[in-house]
């Protein structure tokens, strides 16, 4: 199979989103406001608004306001774990998500069905947590060139 076609669906969606984010803020030496942002990644510069909203909360990213302004990394990229930036989206953007999933879940299958994807989520943070942005920004480096 090619990996051009490749789809993996763990994780929240904008998880990818958020990564790509923080590589082109690794590599730009400025501010970047979210519109160029959007732009320069090709995603709906209302998506990439929220993906800050969440990395900015959870202090991996910072803003400065006013007409200069614009998204700058808190510390280096390479101390930026996949792990914490799948948790500062997933916890960000699961608390409005999962009332409008749940429906009429039958509690019993709910509650063991979350047990067992917690125990999923924790190994799949505790793998994340072994890459860093720069580590996959180097690995993608003739990409995003």
């Amino acid at each position: 199979m090619s990996t051009t076609n490749l789809r993996v669906n763990i994780g929240p969606p904008r998880l990818k989103v958020a990564v790509h984010v923080l590589i082109r803020l690794a590599k730009s030496e400025c501010l970047m406001t979210s519109s160029s942002i959007a732009s320069l990644i090709k995603a709906h510069s209302v998506v990439v608004r929220r993906v800050m909203q969440a990395l900015t909360s959870a202090g991996i990213v910072e803003s400065k306001l006013g007409r200069d302004g614009g998204y700058f990394l808190r510390k280096p990229a390479d101390e930026i774990t996949l792990g914490e930036v799948y948790s500062a989206i997933n916890n960000f953007f699961v608390e409005q998500e999962v009332e409008l999933a749940l429906g009429k879940m039958d509690e019993n299958l709910f509650s063991e069905l979350e047990k067992i994807l917690c125990e999923v989520e924790k190994e799949t943070i505790n793998i994340l947590r072994q890459y860093t942005i720069t580590q996959v920004m180097n690995r993608t480096e003739l990409i995003l060139a």
